[in-house]
């Protein structure tokens, strides 16, 4: 996601789903759950360049999912959960939906396994 004078721009919860929808930036979220790390760290658990990694970083960075702070040469990045939420919310009305679904399913399941299941129809031949 680039900075684009002529467009408008993205709204919080389209910068972060941007961000979350690649695997890469998923697993960099998922190394900084546990706190603040440096860059070089970050990028040497991915077997992808460091150049490739600060520009997922950059992309989280610009979402609001992470804030980097300088400590002499190194750059370390933290988690900044606030944007998931926004995603979490919006997310909640599909989760109600899905629940629905899975109680219907399990309803089905269970009507199923109580009856006995039917016998296919025995061929017979002259």
């Amino acid at each position: 996601l680039r900075f684009d004078p002529a467009m408008p721009p993205a709204l919080p919860l389209e910068r972060a789903c941007h961000a979350i929808g690649d695997p890469t930036r998923r697993a960099l979220l998922d190394l900084l759950r546990d706190g603040e790390r440096p860059a070089g760290e970050l990028a040497a658990c991915f077997p992808i360049s460091r150049p490739a990694v600060s520009k997922h970083l950059r992309v989280l960075r610009e979402a609001a999912l992470v804030s980097e702070r300088r400590v002499g040469r190194k750059r370390l990045y933290k988690l900044e959960p606030a944007p998931l939420a926004e995603v979490d919310a919006w997310l909640a009305t599909y989760r109600t939906f899905w629940a629905a679904r899975l109680v219907e399913l399990k309803r089905l399941v269970e009507d199923g396994a109580a009856s006995p299941p039917d016998t296919p129809p025995t061929e017979t031949t002259p």
